[in-house]
C-alpha cells in the first residue's frame, strides 16, 4: 500500500525549486528596505521606508503608474467583452472552422511577445497609425482576450444547458436568462479572467516595447532605469510594488478558479 504523503527527498525538491525561482524576487525586497543608497551593500545596513516616499514623490513614477493602470483597466475590459463573446459563440455548437477559431484566439498567448510586438508594429505602421496609448491597449487586448475565454469556456462547460432550458421553459426571454442564470454562474469564472488579464498587462513589457511610441509604462521605466545605479533603490520600491500589483490578482484568480483542473479550457 501507497502512501499518500511526499517522501523527503521530493519535498526537499520541491522547497529548493521554489527557493531558487523566489530567492531574486526576496532581494529585491529586502534592499527595498535598505538604509545604504548604494547598488547592493551585503548585509544591509538597516530598515527604512525613506526609499518609499522617495518613489512617491517623483513625477515620472507617478505618471507611468497612472498610464499601467490605464492601459491594464481598458485592456481588460475590452478582453472581458470580447473573451467573454467569444466563449459563449465557441462552446457549446459545433460548425465549420470552429477549430479554426478557437486556435486563432488562443495563439497570441502561445506566440513569442517579440513576434507579437513586431506584428501589431508593423500592422499600426500599414493601417498609418502611430504608436501610442491606443496601440499600447490594442496589442495588450490582443492576449488578454485568451485568458478571459479560456476561463469562461471552462465555466461554460460545467455549467448544465438544462439551467438555460428551464428559465426559458419558464418565459424569460434572452436578455433575462443571459442576466438572471448565465451570468451568475460565470461570475468567478469573469472576475478571475479579469485579474488575471489586468495582472498580465499591468506587467507587459516585450509587446509594450513595440507599441508604446513615446508613452513610458511602468515596466518600461524600470527597464530604463537599470542604466541609472544611482536610483536602484527607488527602483527596487517601484519593482516590488509591480510584483505585489500583479501577485494578488493572479492569487485572488487561482482560489477562485482552484477546483476547475480537470475542465479542458480552463486555462490553468
Amino acid at each position: 500500500m501507497h502512501s499518500e504523503k511526499a517522501s523527503f527527498g521530493l519535498k526537499a525538491a520541491a522547497w529548493g525549486g521554489l527557493v531558487f525561482l523566489h530567492f531574486p524576487i526576496l532581494i529585491i525586497f529586502m534592499y527595498a528596505f535598505n538604509t545604504e543608497d548604494a547598488a547592493f551593500s551585503f548585509p544591509p545596513q538597516g530598515f527604512t521606508l525613506h526609499w518609499f516616499s522617495v518613489a512617491f514623490a517623483r513625477q515620472d513614477v507617478l505618471e507611468s503608474i497612472t498610464l499601467s493602470l490605464k492601459i491594464a483597466c481598458i485592456a481588460t475590459l475590452i478582453a472581458m467583452v470580447l473573451g467573454t463573446l467569444a466563449a459563449a459563440a465557441l462552446y457549446r455548437r459545433d460548425f465549420f472552422g470552429k477549430e479554426g477559431i478557437s486556435l486563432m484566439l488562443i495563439l497570441p498567448i502561445a506566440l513569442p511577445g517579440i513576434i507579437t510586438g513586431i506584428a501589431l508594429l508593423s500592422a499600426f505602421k500599414t493601417l498609418g497609425i502611430e504608436p501610442g496609448f491606443l496601440t499600447i491597449v490594442i496589442g495588450h487586448a490582443t492576449f488578454c482576450v485568451v485568458i478571459v475565454y479560456n476561463n469562461v469556456i471552462a465555466r461554460f462547460r460545467r455549467t448544465s444547458h438544462s439551467l438555460i432550458e428551464a428559465s426559458m421553459d419558464l418565459g424569460a426571454d434572452g436578455w433575462q436568462t443571459f442576466r438572471y442564470v448565465i451570468l451568475p454562474n460565470l461570475g468567478s469564472a469573469l472576475l478571475a479572467g479579469g485579474m488575471l488579464a489586468f495582472a498580465l498587462s499591468f506587467d507587459e513589457i516585450i509587446v509594450t516595447t513595440f507599441t508604446a511610441g513615446h508613452e513610458r509604462t511602468l515596466p518600461i521605466w524600470l527597464l530604463n532605469q537599470l542604466t541609472r545605479p544611482r536610483d536602484v533603490p527607488v527602483t527596487n520600491v517601484v519593482a516590488m510594488l509591480v510584483m505585489m500589483v500583479t501577485m494578488l490578482p493572479i492569487l485572488g484568480a487561482y482560489y477562485l478558479t482552484k477546483g476547475g483542473e480537470g475542465v479542458a479550457g480552463s486555462g490553468k
